[in-house]
């Protein structure tokens, strides 16, 4: 038998194919409500867009950081599929379109079904519950490219609504509200800086407030699908991801248009312990600072778009000139 083989080579298709016959119930979880037009597996996947008058296509493109490093440390592959998930699905949850289909793009030194399943599994948990259908992906098996135990993580999403329901940043105006609903942890950015500090200071974090601060990045579908019942007209949606309230709120503002915020101070878990060792600003402009999300509507709206979570309040407002600013209520 000649030593020149592809799985002799470090690749084992038959495994690889093994794999996606493995996932297969936890991928058809996905469909419950919504379905591919044709079957699964096939090269591409097709979406039926009959049901939408004036169809509109959004996309989305992320991945979950440094952030993964830890997880992989503490074997929490789950939170790793759900933060994938969640990063991308937010994205197009701020068009006002709903996620439809999402592809993964994982990298690996060599397959390792049970690890991949799990990983499986945290993304279709979110997947299930915001109906976006797990379409496809690939899983690239490369010795010697990828380090053993570490994976590459990609996710893309793809979204679908009415061209008249599309949220249109372009209508804030001042005098709007900023509604800002919680995150729960850090979600997946500015981990290389939360790594920093975790690493230079040890003792003052416990494993088990680190595994806490590792908590997956939270999806918003719950809270659009509320705005969306209530009739908010809803101005904008942001969700606060690298770049902080500052950068992320700021992409949305015509020139002239700025925001004033007044936030409480971030008291959750380990997070002031992080927060300690860094800068006010630099946090402003790295972490959500509590905020994973935030919907930009007319004073009148305010208190139904409070109303859309319990621990929602209006952080901010819209005013004349340039930029965002934050203060922090000790």
């Amino acid at each position: 038998m000649s030593e020149f083989t592809y799985k002799n080579a470090g690749v084992d298709i038959h495994e690889a194919a093994t794999f996606v016959h493995d996932i297969g119930a936890l991928r058809a979880r996905t469909e419950a409500k919504r379905q591919l037009m044709q079957s699964f597996g096939l090269f591409a996947a097709t979406y039926d867009l009959s049901g939408y008058r004036e169809p509109v296509i959004v996309t989305g493109c992320d991945g979950v950081g440094t952030k993964l490093e830890l997880l992989l440390h503490h074997d929490l592959l789950e939170i790793a599929g759900k933060d994938l998930v969640a990063m991308n699905v937010n994205d197009v949850l701020t068009t006002g379109c709903d996620p439809v289909m999402f592809l993964d793009y994982l990298g690996i030194g060599h397959i390792d079904r049970s690890r991949m399943a799990r990983l499986i599994s945290g993304m279709v948990d979110y997947l299930e519950s915001c109906d976006c259908v797990l379409a496809g992906g690939e899983t690239a098996e490369m010795p010697g490219v990828v380090p053993d135990g570490f994976i590459e993580m990609s996710g893309f999403c793809i979204g679908a609504g009415e061209k008249t329901a599309l949220v249109q940043p372009e209508r804030v105006t001042h005098g709007d509200v900023l509604v800002g609903y919680p995150s729960d942890g850090f979600h997946a950015n500015g981990w290389s800086l939360v790594r920093k500090v975790l690493a230079a200071f040890p003792d003052e974090f416990s494993t088990e407030e680190i595994i806490a601060l590792l908590a997956p990045t939270r999806l918003y579908h719950d809270v659009t699908r509320a705005l969306q019942a209530g009739k908010v007209d809803i101005r904008a949606m942001a969700h606060i991801t690298g770049g902080g309230l500052p950068e992320n709120l700021g992409r949305l503002f015509r020139p002239g248009t700025g925001a004033r915020l007044s936030i409480p101070a971030w008291e959750l878990g380990a997070v002031p312990k992080v927060l300690h060792h860094v800068p006010q600003e630099d946090a402003l402009w790295t972490f959500n600072m509590g905020f994973g999300w935030v919907a930009i509507v007319p004073p009148g709206d305010a208190d139904a778009a409070v109303r859309c979570h319990p621990d929602a309040l209006v952080i901010g407002e819209i005013i004349p000139g340039e930029g965002v600013t934050v203060e922090v209520k000790r």
